[in-house]
Order: structure tokens, then sequence, then C-alpha cells
């Protein structure tokens, strides 16, 4: 699987702390990290969180990447961000439940979460456990995540 990681200033911490986990996850064949980073010039690391939700949705849109995971204070920003990119859905979470339903129920490519919102070993987890659900086609959430592709044309 190749995941795309992002964030904002808000979320860079957890950014990188889940971007070491996933590069050790056999399960993930590419990290793509799309961003800020620390080392960045300061106008670079002070780009507000649209940016890293559009981008990280038109790499899944353009077939880059299969799935991104993303941060910012809440999660709510890049969540609103990637789901403006046509055939993107994002969905924040802070539980297990609710990681697990945004791919078993939406078939969502992009999760998101909030530095500010949720400790980071919690993150950690659930970073790793969106790792392991894969959405069903023949379940019966495939007629309602079909619904929302045929709206979108996709």
């Amino acid at each position: 699987m190749r995941i795309i990681v992002g964030a904002d200033e808000a979320g860079v911490d957890y950014k990188n702390q889940i971007l070491a986990d996933l590069r050790a996850d056999a399960r993930v064949t590419e990290v793509i990290d799309i961003g800020v980073n620390r080392t960045d010039s300061a106008e670079e690391f002070t780009k507000p969180y649209p940016y890293v939700g559009l981008a990280a949705g038109q790499l899944i849109r353009e077939g880059k990447a299969d799935r991104a995971l993303l941060f910012c204070g809440t999660g709510i920003g890049v969540a609103i961000a990637a789901n403006k990119v046509e055939g993107i859905r994002a969905a924040t979470a802070h539980d297990s439940f609710s990681v697990e339903r945004s791919i078993l129920s939406n078939d969502c490519q992009v999760l998101t979460m909030g530095q500010r919102v949720v400790g980071l070993e919690l993150a950690r987890r659930l970073a790793k456990e969106w790792l392991g659900y894969v959405f069903d086609p023949s379940s019966a959430s495939a007629a309602k995540v079909k619904v929302l592709n045929e709206y979108e044309g996709c």
C-alpha cells in the first residue's frame, strides 16, 4: 500500500512519528511525505492546512498513492480540504470504531487526526488499525458508496 503523510505546522510532530511507524510497517510499500517539515523554509513550514489536504487528495486521484494520513490541529481542516478533491472521501477519526467505519462503511481513502485532540500513542494505534482495513465492494455499504461516486461522476 502506498501511503501519503502530511500535516500543517499544528500536526507536524505526529506526522513525523507516524511517518516512522509507517516506514517500519510491512504492509506499506511506499510512504510519500508531502510535508510540512521542520527543515522547511518559514514560508513553507507555515503553509496552511488546505494545501496539504488538497495535495494529498490530488495525488490519490492521480493514482500516485492509495491512501493518505493527514494531521492538523483538529484533523477537521485537512479533511475538509481533501474532500474538495473530486472522488476523494476523507474522515476525521479519533477512536477505533470511527477509524474502522471510515473504511468498511465509507471506503475513505484519507484518514485525518488532530494533534491537539488525540494523544500520540492513540494516534499511532489508530494509524496501525487503519492500515488493516479493506473496503468490501460486496458489502451492504457498497451501494451507499456507489451513490457518492455516481454523484461525482467517478
